[in-house]
């Protein structure tokens, strides 16, 4: 379980830094601006991302293998 968390925490840290990257360069890049749903929201989304990364891998840590 602990790697579970530490692969999605990884993926959410690098869709979360994608985005914001995407944000200020104008790169298109990432999954957040792919999903028309967050259309407006895509830099809270991805700050969002990075916060909930940072949870995932502090739970990791908590947990024992």
């Amino acid at each position: 379980m602990k790697k579970v968390l530490e692969i999605v925490g990884f993926i959410a840290l690098v869709q979360g830094a994608l985005g914001l990257v995407q944000e200020f360069t104008q790169w298109h890049v990432g999954l957040v601006r792919r999903l028309s749903f967050f259309h407006g929201y895509e830099a809270i989304v991805s700050f969002i991302l990075i916060i909930l990364a940072c949870a995932l891998f502090a739970a990791a840590e908590r947990r024992e293998q």
